[in-house]
């Protein structure tokens, strides 16, 4: 199944009309911190190894992803660029999510999309319970 493509523009738009909808932020914790949509929350498709400064994958993306995020819900993912999200898109698929789109430009931006700091979109730095991966990691049932 091929992944559905939308513009942080568009996403923000979702947002506003679908209170439901949940904008996934897949970067790096120390990404997420330094800013992210407002309403997003960070599940990190990778971690980044502060020993080799080289990104890893998150052996626990789809549990955390099942504990958190309900199925029936419209999911936005995001990442820096548009990378990461779309494999992110492509796991959550796998895994039973339909309403999945990537947010091709994500936070940061390419060169063929703004991405949502550039477009002036609502930016928020909260890391706190129910938003931070710490958070959403400590939800799955041991």
């Amino acid at each position: 199944m091929p992944i559905q493509q939308t513009t942080p523009d568009k996403a923000n738009e979702i947002l506003d009309k679908d209170p439901q909808a949940i904008y996934v932020d897949v970067r790096s914790i120390p990404e997420f911190i330094q800013g992210h949509p407002v309403r997003a929350l960070n599940i990190p498709l990778m971690h980044l190894d502060t020993q080799t400064n080289q990104m890893t994958p998150n052996p626990h993306f789809p549990e955390v992803a099942q504990t958190v995020l309900p199925k029936d819900r419209t999911l936005l993912v995001g990442c820096k660029m548009g990378g990461r999200s779309q494999k992110a898109c492509e796991i959550l698929a796998r895994i039973g999510y339909e309403k999945v789109f990537n947010v091709y430009g994500g936070f940061g931006g390419n060169p063929e999309q703004k991405g949502w700091q550039a477009l002036g979109l609502p930016v928020s730095q909260d890391n706190g319970d129910g938003v931070s991966y710490e958070s959403l990691a400590a939800r799955i049932k041991k």
